[in-house]
């Protein structure tokens, strides 16, 4: 009896998750994409507001280079002025961080874009700079930090009607049943995390373009990237982020398929 209370209160709490997931549908204005999702656009603006600041300090705060804070700032907006990014609601600002040594760069929701000194001074021109902003625009764009926070919730229900429903207080080594539930939630949460990457590399090479600047830049960037890594990335199946070898061929199928006549020469490097 004990048991199969516990299956049913398993069954209700994973069925009510897939519902709750599933009734949150809108289109994406920007990209047309059906996504599933609980925030609003001004929802996105207030909570990346608000967390700017201490993101920002978890990289030694803004760099006092004020100049080189204003070009990436022009840079970015250039991309936005000249892009669908312009029609959406988002409030784009663009940040250079004082941290020289980490290799970074992230979009909280709502627009605020960061771009840390250490990567701005492995980029060799203002195309590659270009495409590193491109790219966080397309998360923004893409609304993929709400759409996180929707599958988060999702995998977090579905893991907890798992273990629920596994756990049996006579047979204790149910627990590793449920702890292996809990990582396939979790690879299944990174797995979204690598398709939101590539979506973001396909709008930065359509952005980057419409921007007046070369998307070849891009590969450029993930051969920097590469480089940095030395070699010692974790497996691409335990990474949010694609391996940057295999970004590089999605990036070259994506160039070719939007310039079949080749790039045209009089894009910005």
């Amino acid at each position: 009896m004990r048991g199969n209370l516990r299956y049913i209160i398993a069954l209700v709490l994973a069925l009510f998750s897939f519902v709750t997931y599933y009734c949150k549908r809108s289109v994406n204005e920007t990209t047309g994409e059906v996504q599933h999702v609980d925030m609003t656009a001004e929802q996105e603006i207030a909570l990346g507001l608000q967390a700017a600041p201490e993101m920002a300090q978890q990289y030694g705060g803004i760099h006092p280079d004020r100049q080189a804070g204003a070009r990436v700032e022009e840079i970015g907006q250039q991309l936005v002025r000249s892009t669908k990014a312009s029609q959406s609601a988002y409030k784009f600002q663009f940040h250079l961080l004082a941290d020289e040594n980490t290799i970074n760069a992230f979009a909280l929701p709502g627009g605020q874009i960061f771009i840390t000194a250490g990567l701005l001074k492995n980029l060799k021109s203002e195309g590659q700079v270009a495409g590193v902003l491109a790219h966080e625009i397309g998360h923004v764009v893409g609304r993929h930090s709400a759409e996180q926070v929707a599958k988060s919730q999702l995998t977090q229900g579905l893991t907890g009607a798992a273990a629920i429903g596994m756990y049996d207080p006579d047979r204790p080594s149910t627990a590793v049943s449920a702890a292996a539930a809990a990582m396939v939630a979790k690879l299944v949460t990174m797995r979204f995390g690598r398709e939101d990457e590539l979506e973001s590399d396909r709008l930065a090479v359509d952005y980057t373009a419409q921007a007046g600047y070369d998307p070849r830049a891009m590969i450029q960037v993930m051969q920097i990237l590469e480089q940095a890594g030395g070699g010692n990335n974790p497996p691409e199946f335990m990474s949010t982020h694609p391996n940057p070898g295999n970004r590089i061929a999605q990036l070259e199928k994506e160039i070719a398929t939007d310039f079949p006549g080749g790039v045209p020469s009089n894009l910005k490097q």
